[in-house]
């Protein structure tokens, strides 16, 4: 399998460009965000738990995140790969992952990171918000904060991934066109 973490902040481009290299390796999209969602709406196991502790306002504990993962992985049966997409988050879930993959005799094979700076995310997520309507985008004091928590909380994990030489940074900035180039020819180089 060839399985991929995509990285990056909010505003990157993670979700447009999950779509186009879906379409171009056939992998299968896997957003912590979406499973999450759900498994809450389906009130799975899982998602009850999920649940119990964002409803007191608590970060859902990583062995329940990569249960739900190993959850939605097994549902395929033969999958060319996986797109990771808002996970990890930490280098604690980087490592769950990586036992999680060898245990099905796999492993990330890279880490694409989409490089953008703060003045073009915040730019692109006031956009985001007018044009999907997402309250979460259009307050630019909740867009600095979710920056600022990426960057303290999220980045580290480059780290995780540099030290494996599965690191490929992604200049972000440019027309999507440009920017897919950049993942396309990133990818076809470990192929």
């Amino acid at each position: 399998m060839f399985n991929i973490v995509l990285f990056g902040p909010p505003g990157a481009g993670k979700g447009t460009q999950s779509q186009r290299l879906i379409e171009k390796y056939d992998l299968v999209h896997l957003s912590t965000g979406d499973v999450f969602r759900d498994n809450i709406k389906n009130q799975t196991e899982l998602g009850k738990l999920a649940k119990s502790y964002m409803d007191a306002g608590r970060l859902v504990p990583d062995e329940v995140t990569i249960d739900m993962l190993r959850s939605e992985v097994t549902k395929y049966s033969a999958p060319k790969g996986f797109i990771f997409d808002g996970f990890p988050r930490t280098n604690a879930q980087a490592k769950a992952l990586d036992v999680f993959l060898a245990s099905l005799n796999t492993e990330i094979k890279l880490m694409l990171a989409l490089e953008v700076t703060e003045d073009e995310l915040k730019m692109r997520l006031l956009n985001r918000a007018e044009v999907s309507g997402r309250p979460d985008d259009a307050n630019i004091s909740v867009i600095e904060n979710r920056i600022a928590v990426y960057n303290r909380e999220t980045a580290p994990v480059k780290a995780y991934y540099e030290d494996k030489n599965k690191y490929i940074a992604i200049d972000g900035i440019g027309s999507i066109d440009e920017i897919t180039h950049r993942l396309f020819a990133s990818i076809d180089q470990v192929i």
